[in-house]
């Protein structure tokens, strides 16, 4: 059974797991094209954490070399909604 993520899903789950590494105002003005790590000062540790809260979130595995698919929250819903419509 093929399981679906609908971009608006997608991006909530984004905004969630960008909690903690901002306040629900900055992720609000945060443009959907906006280098994340830059934005809101993410370090690799932080960077990691957000990953984690994909994973667990979605189900997707995610892998180091996905990494630069996950810049933005645009990059990041594109990615989502392709890998769990995949199963990855």
């Amino acid at each position: 059974m093929s399981r679906t993520l609908s971009r608006d899903d997608a991006d909530t789950v984004v905004r969630t797991a960008l909690r903690g590494f901002a306040s629900d105002a900055e992720l609000a003005a945060l443009a959907r094209a906006e280098p994340l790590r830059a934005a809101l000062d993410l370090d690799s540790l932080d960077f990691l954490t957000f990953v984690e809260k994909l994973t667990r979130a979605t189900g997707v595995r995610i892998d180091e070399a996905d990494y630069p698919q996950l810049v933005s929250i645009d990059s990041c819903v594109e990615f989502l909604t392709t890998a769990v419509g995949t199963s990855r």
